[in-house]
Protein backbone atom coordinates (compact mmCIF):
# COMPACT_ATOMS: atom_id res chain seq x y z
CA UNK A 1 0.00 0.00 0.00
CA UNK A 2 1.63 3.14 -0.72
CA UNK A 3 -0.60 5.64 1.20
CA UNK A 4 1.70 5.96 4.49
CA UNK A 5 -0.72 6.32 6.80
CA UNK A 6 -3.27 4.36 8.70
CA UNK A 7 -6.69 4.03 7.39
CA UNK A 8 -9.55 5.59 8.44
CA UNK A 9 -12.42 6.12 5.27
CA UNK A 10 -22.51 19.35 -28.21
CA UNK A 11 -25.65 20.75 -26.95
CA UNK A 12 -29.79 19.90 -26.65
CA UNK A 13 -30.86 16.17 -24.96
CA UNK A 14 -28.29 14.26 -26.38
CA UNK A 15 -25.64 12.29 -25.21
CA UNK A 16 -22.06 12.21 -26.04
CA UNK A 17 -20.93 11.41 -29.39
CA UNK A 18 -21.24 7.67 -29.90
CA UNK A 19 -17.31 6.29 -30.45
CA UNK A 20 -15.75 3.73 -33.13
CA UNK A 21 -14.59 0.76 -31.16
CA UNK A 22 -11.63 -1.46 -31.95
CA UNK A 23 -10.41 -4.04 -30.41
CA UNK A 24 -8.93 -5.00 -27.09
CA UNK A 25 -6.89 -7.75 -25.94
CA UNK A 26 -8.15 -7.23 -22.41
CA UNK A 27 -11.84 -7.20 -22.91
CA UNK A 28 -12.33 -3.42 -22.96
CA UNK A 29 -14.21 -2.63 -26.25
CA UNK A 30 -16.81 -0.52 -25.31
CA UNK A 31 -13.89 1.90 -23.44
CA UNK A 32 -11.45 2.05 -26.68
CA UNK A 33 -11.11 5.49 -28.52
CA UNK A 34 -10.33 5.63 -32.53
CA UNK A 35 -7.30 7.92 -33.43
CA UNK A 36 -9.28 11.27 -33.91
CA UNK A 37 -10.28 11.19 -30.12
CA UNK A 38 -6.85 11.06 -28.98
CA UNK A 39 -5.84 13.75 -31.34
CA UNK A 40 -8.37 15.64 -29.45
CA UNK A 41 -7.05 14.84 -26.18
CA UNK A 42 -3.56 15.76 -27.07
CA UNK A 43 -4.58 19.03 -27.84
CA UNK A 44 -6.07 19.37 -24.09
CA UNK A 45 -2.88 18.20 -23.08
CA UNK A 46 -0.96 20.48 -25.11
CA UNK A 47 -2.32 23.30 -24.30
CA UNK A 48 -2.62 22.99 -20.81
CA UNK A 49 0.78 21.87 -20.49
CA UNK A 50 2.32 25.08 -22.08
CA UNK A 51 0.74 27.15 -19.43
CA UNK A 52 3.13 29.17 -18.20
CA UNK A 53 3.07 29.18 -13.65
CA UNK A 54 1.92 33.03 -13.20
CA UNK A 55 3.01 35.46 -10.51
CA UNK A 56 0.84 36.18 -8.03
CA UNK A 57 0.94 40.20 -9.70
CA UNK A 58 0.59 38.41 -12.92
CA UNK A 59 -2.49 36.62 -10.97
CA UNK A 60 -4.11 39.80 -9.67
CA UNK A 61 -3.88 41.64 -13.13
CA UNK A 62 -5.93 38.92 -14.54
CA UNK A 63 -9.27 41.03 -15.77
CA UNK A 64 -11.32 37.73 -14.14
CA UNK A 65 -9.25 37.59 -11.06
CA UNK A 66 -12.67 38.05 -9.13
CA UNK A 67 -14.00 35.15 -10.72
CA UNK A 68 -11.43 33.01 -10.11
CA UNK A 69 -11.89 33.69 -6.76
CA UNK A 70 -14.90 33.30 -6.70
CA UNK A 71 -14.23 29.72 -8.10
CA UNK A 72 -11.62 29.10 -5.68
CA UNK A 73 -14.42 29.40 -3.27
CA UNK A 74 -16.83 27.04 -4.74
CA UNK A 75 -14.62 24.21 -4.45
CA UNK A 76 -13.37 25.18 -1.44
CA UNK A 77 -17.35 24.89 0.03
CA UNK A 78 -17.32 21.51 -1.79
CA UNK A 79 -14.25 20.24 0.42
CA UNK A 80 -15.32 21.54 3.63
CA UNK A 81 -18.77 20.23 3.15
CA UNK A 82 -17.38 16.82 1.61
CA UNK A 83 -14.02 15.94 2.95
CA UNK A 84 -13.28 14.33 6.38
CA UNK A 85 -9.88 14.29 8.44
CA UNK A 86 -8.00 11.06 7.51
CA UNK A 87 -10.07 10.96 3.75
CA UNK A 88 -7.91 9.54 1.10
CA UNK A 89 -8.63 11.73 -2.12
CA UNK A 90 -8.55 11.19 -5.79
CA UNK A 91 -8.64 14.45 -7.87
CA UNK A 92 -8.59 13.92 -11.01
CA UNK A 93 -7.98 16.54 -13.89
CA UNK A 94 -5.69 18.46 -10.64
CA UNK A 95 -3.87 20.54 -12.85
CA UNK A 96 -0.67 21.51 -11.43
CA UNK A 97 -1.93 20.69 -7.81
CA UNK A 98 -3.66 24.29 -7.02
CA UNK A 99 -6.07 22.65 -4.68
CA UNK A 100 -3.78 20.80 -2.54
CA UNK A 101 -3.95 23.80 0.06
CA UNK A 102 -7.62 22.85 0.04
CA UNK A 103 -7.43 19.72 0.61
CA UNK A 104 -4.82 20.24 3.85
CA UNK A 105 -7.10 22.49 5.30
CA UNK A 106 -9.54 20.15 5.08
CA UNK A 107 -7.12 17.39 7.05
CA UNK A 108 -7.28 14.62 4.63
CA UNK A 109 -5.18 11.75 5.18
CA UNK A 110 -3.79 10.82 1.43
CA UNK A 111 -4.03 13.04 -1.78
CA UNK A 112 -3.32 11.17 -5.70
CA UNK A 113 -3.88 13.88 -8.40
CA UNK A 114 -3.94 12.85 -11.95
CA UNK A 115 -3.36 15.05 -14.79
CA UNK A 116 -3.17 15.01 -18.93
CA UNK A 117 -0.56 17.82 -19.33
CA UNK A 118 2.78 17.70 -18.24
CA UNK A 119 4.65 20.60 -17.80
CA UNK A 120 7.77 19.54 -17.26
CA UNK A 121 8.56 17.78 -20.61
CA UNK A 122 8.59 19.03 -24.12
CA UNK A 123 6.83 15.44 -25.15
CA UNK A 124 5.42 12.80 -23.45
CA UNK A 125 2.98 10.35 -24.32
CA UNK A 126 -0.72 10.31 -22.63
CA UNK A 127 -1.50 7.01 -22.23
CA UNK A 128 1.40 6.47 -20.16
CA UNK A 129 1.14 6.97 -16.31
CA UNK A 130 3.95 7.69 -14.82
CA UNK A 131 4.65 9.44 -11.17
CA UNK A 132 6.11 13.41 -11.08
CA UNK A 133 6.57 13.56 -7.44
CA UNK A 134 5.70 11.01 -4.90
CA UNK A 135 5.34 13.71 -1.68
CA UNK A 136 4.57 17.05 -1.18
CA UNK A 137 6.56 18.05 2.27
CA UNK A 138 4.93 20.84 3.27
CA UNK A 139 1.51 19.74 3.63
CA UNK A 140 0.50 17.28 6.01
CA UNK A 141 -0.63 14.11 4.19
CA UNK A 142 1.69 12.04 1.53
CA UNK A 143 0.65 12.95 -2.09
CA UNK A 144 1.06 11.64 -5.46
CA UNK A 145 1.31 13.74 -8.70
CA UNK A 146 0.58 11.52 -11.90
CA UNK A 147 0.23 12.19 -15.46
CA UNK A 148 -1.96 10.64 -17.35
CA UNK A 149 -5.34 10.45 -19.05
CA UNK A 150 -7.80 9.85 -16.41
CA UNK A 151 -10.71 9.96 -18.95
CA UNK A 152 -8.76 6.78 -20.79
CA UNK A 153 -6.52 4.60 -19.15
CA UNK A 154 -8.25 2.22 -16.43
CA UNK A 155 -7.15 3.75 -13.15
CA UNK A 156 -8.37 0.64 -11.17
CA UNK A 157 -5.02 -0.93 -12.52
CA UNK A 158 -2.85 2.23 -12.06
CA UNK A 159 -4.09 2.70 -8.39
CA UNK A 160 -4.53 -0.65 -7.12
CA UNK A 161 -2.48 0.20 -4.27
CA UNK A 162 -4.15 3.19 -3.65
CA UNK A 163 -7.65 2.31 -3.30
CA UNK A 164 -10.40 2.65 -1.92
CA UNK A 165 -10.51 6.29 -2.00
CA UNK A 166 -13.30 8.29 0.48
CA UNK A 167 -13.44 11.24 -1.74
CA UNK A 168 -13.25 11.84 -5.59
CA UNK A 169 -12.81 15.05 -7.18
CA UNK A 170 -13.15 16.88 -10.75
CA UNK A 171 -12.79 20.66 -10.44
CA UNK A 172 -14.03 22.33 -14.18
CA UNK A 173 -12.80 19.24 -16.02
CA UNK A 174 -15.23 16.67 -16.21
CA UNK A 175 -16.86 18.13 -19.83
CA UNK A 176 -13.23 17.02 -21.14
CA UNK A 177 -15.07 13.14 -20.90
CA UNK A 178 -17.87 14.22 -22.56
CA UNK A 179 -16.06 13.73 -26.55
CA UNK A 180 -17.19 10.43 -26.98
CA UNK A 181 -19.21 7.98 -25.06
CA UNK A 182 -16.61 5.79 -24.61
CA UNK A 183 -14.14 8.23 -23.01
CA UNK A 184 -17.47 9.63 -20.55
CA UNK A 185 -18.22 5.89 -19.78
CA UNK A 186 -14.58 5.35 -18.75
CA UNK A 187 -14.42 8.71 -16.63
CA UNK A 188 -17.02 7.29 -14.73
CA UNK A 189 -16.02 3.99 -14.29
CA UNK A 190 -12.51 5.10 -12.95
CA UNK A 191 -14.46 7.56 -10.72
CA UNK A 192 -16.81 4.28 -9.39
CA UNK A 193 -14.08 1.51 -9.26
CA UNK A 194 -11.99 3.70 -7.22
CA UNK A 195 -14.88 5.03 -4.86
CA UNK A 196 -15.57 3.05 -1.32
CA UNK A 197 -19.24 2.37 -1.38
CA UNK A 198 -20.74 5.42 0.04
CA UNK A 199 -17.91 7.86 -1.21
CA UNK A 200 -18.63 10.98 -2.80
CA UNK A 201 -17.74 12.69 -5.93
CA UNK A 202 -17.77 15.94 -6.08
CA UNK A 203 -17.11 18.38 -8.99
CA UNK A 204 -17.63 21.87 -11.30
CA UNK A 205 -18.67 21.94 -15.34
CA UNK A 206 -20.18 23.83 -17.52
CA UNK A 207 -24.31 23.89 -16.73
CA UNK A 208 -25.14 22.76 -20.52
CA UNK A 209 -28.91 23.76 -19.38
CA UNK A 210 -27.97 28.07 -19.69
CA UNK A 211 -25.59 27.74 -22.62
CA UNK A 212 -28.07 26.49 -24.48
CA UNK A 213 -30.20 28.78 -23.17
CA UNK A 214 -27.87 31.88 -24.09
CA UNK A 215 -27.28 30.03 -27.96
CA UNK A 216 -31.16 30.20 -28.53
CA UNK A 217 -31.38 33.87 -27.39
CA UNK A 218 -28.25 34.73 -29.28
CA UNK A 219 -28.52 35.92 -33.10
CA UNK A 220 -26.03 33.50 -34.52
CA UNK A 221 -23.78 30.76 -33.27
CA UNK A 222 -21.49 33.26 -31.00
CA UNK A 223 -22.64 35.01 -27.81
CA UNK A 224 -19.97 36.37 -24.96
CA UNK A 225 -19.38 39.27 -22.96
CA UNK A 226 -15.79 41.20 -22.38
CA UNK A 227 -14.31 38.84 -20.42
CA UNK A 228 -15.50 35.37 -22.54
CA UNK A 229 -17.27 34.06 -25.49
CA UNK A 230 -18.37 30.48 -26.68
CA UNK A 231 -18.64 29.59 -30.22
CA UNK A 232 -20.02 26.88 -31.85
CA UNK A 233 -19.21 24.71 -34.73
CA UNK A 234 -16.39 25.94 -35.68
CA UNK A 235 -12.74 26.68 -34.29
CA UNK A 236 -12.96 29.33 -31.15
CA UNK A 237 -10.60 30.83 -28.65
CA UNK A 238 -11.74 31.48 -25.45
CA UNK A 239 -10.75 34.84 -23.89
CA UNK A 240 -8.06 34.31 -20.99
CA UNK A 241 -9.56 31.12 -20.53
CA UNK A 242 -9.26 28.26 -22.89
CA UNK A 243 -8.33 27.38 -26.70
CA UNK A 244 -8.88 24.30 -27.60
CA UNK A 245 -12.01 21.63 -27.53
CA UNK A 246 -14.83 21.38 -24.93
CA UNK A 247 -17.96 19.95 -24.74
CA UNK A 248 -21.30 20.59 -22.99
CA UNK A 249 -22.65 17.91 -21.21
CA UNK A 250 -26.51 17.91 -20.33
CA UNK A 251 -26.88 16.93 -16.81
CA UNK A 252 -29.80 14.91 -16.80
CA UNK A 253 -27.56 12.39 -19.31
CA UNK A 254 -24.49 12.88 -17.09
CA UNK A 255 -26.73 11.63 -14.34
CA UNK A 256 -27.97 8.63 -16.24
CA UNK A 257 -25.12 7.62 -17.24
CA UNK A 258 -23.53 7.77 -13.73
CA UNK A 259 -26.11 5.91 -12.08
CA UNK A 260 -25.48 2.89 -14.49
CA UNK A 261 -21.79 2.81 -12.76
CA UNK A 262 -23.53 3.09 -9.43
CA UNK A 263 -22.72 7.12 -8.60
CA UNK A 264 -26.32 8.67 -7.42
CA UNK A 265 -26.94 12.40 -7.45
CA UNK A 266 -27.05 14.15 -3.93
CA UNK A 267 -27.45 17.69 -5.88
CA UNK A 268 -26.33 19.56 -8.70
CA UNK A 269 -26.32 23.46 -8.33
CA UNK A 270 -25.74 26.66 -10.74
CA UNK A 271 -23.42 28.74 -9.55
CA UNK A 272 -25.91 31.59 -8.83
CA UNK A 273 -28.02 29.25 -6.90
CA UNK A 274 -24.48 27.74 -4.67
CA UNK A 275 -23.44 31.23 -3.95
CA UNK A 276 -26.81 32.60 -2.88
CA UNK A 277 -27.35 29.38 -0.71
CA UNK A 278 -23.87 28.70 0.65
CA UNK A 279 -23.34 32.62 1.43
CA UNK A 280 -26.24 32.29 4.16
CA UNK A 281 -23.99 30.51 6.49
CA UNK A 282 -21.41 32.58 8.88
CA UNK A 283 -18.04 29.89 8.37
CA UNK A 284 -18.74 30.30 3.94
CA UNK A 285 -18.97 34.08 4.53
CA UNK A 286 -16.35 34.44 6.39
CA UNK A 287 -14.38 31.93 3.64
CA UNK A 288 -15.52 34.40 0.75
CA UNK A 289 -14.08 37.80 2.43
CA UNK A 290 -10.65 35.95 2.98
CA UNK A 291 -10.44 35.02 -0.69
CA UNK A 292 -11.69 38.17 -1.63
CA UNK A 293 -13.63 37.55 -4.82
CA UNK A 294 -16.21 40.09 -3.02
CA UNK A 295 -13.32 41.80 -1.29
CA UNK A 296 -12.51 41.79 2.36
CA UNK A 297 -15.63 43.99 3.62
CA UNK A 298 -13.54 46.71 4.72
CA UNK A 299 -10.76 48.60 2.82
CA UNK A 300 -10.84 46.15 -0.06
CA UNK A 301 -14.35 47.17 -2.19
CA UNK A 302 -13.51 45.53 -5.67
CA UNK A 303 -15.88 42.38 -6.56
CA UNK A 304 -16.86 40.41 -9.54
CA UNK A 305 -17.91 42.69 -12.40
CA UNK A 306 -21.33 41.88 -14.16
CA UNK A 307 -19.58 40.17 -16.66
CA UNK A 308 -17.37 37.80 -14.27
CA UNK A 309 -21.05 37.54 -12.51
CA UNK A 310 -22.57 36.09 -16.31
CA UNK A 311 -20.00 33.75 -16.43
CA UNK A 312 -20.21 31.94 -13.27
CA UNK A 313 -24.12 31.52 -14.13
CA UNK A 314 -22.24 29.24 -16.95
CA UNK A 315 -21.37 26.63 -14.80
CA UNK A 316 -22.61 24.55 -12.23
CA UNK A 317 -21.39 22.50 -9.04
CA UNK A 318 -22.53 18.77 -8.68
CA UNK A 319 -22.23 15.80 -5.59
CA UNK A 320 -22.79 12.26 -6.69
CA UNK A 321 -22.59 9.55 -3.56
CA UNK A 322 -21.28 5.85 -4.25
CA UNK A 323 -24.41 3.33 -3.93
CA UNK A 324 -23.63 1.58 -1.02
CA UNK A 325 -23.97 -2.55 -1.85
Amino acid sequence: MKRGYQESSSSGSFGPPHSKFKYNPEGDAQFLEDDNTKIFAKKVADHYSARTNQTLEEREASPIIHLKKLNNWIKSVLIQLYAKRGDAVLDLACGKGGDLIKWDKARIGYYVGIDIADGSTAAHDIMVMRTITNAAKKFSFPARLICGDCFEVRLDKVLAEDAPFDVCSCQFAMHYSWSTEARARRALANVSALLRPGGIFIGTMPDANVIVKKLREAEGLQFGNSVYWIRFDEEFENKDAVDCPEWIVPFHVFKTLAEEYGLELVFVKNSHVFVDEYMKKPEFVELMRRLGALGDGKEDQSTLSPDEWEVAYLYLAFVLRKVES
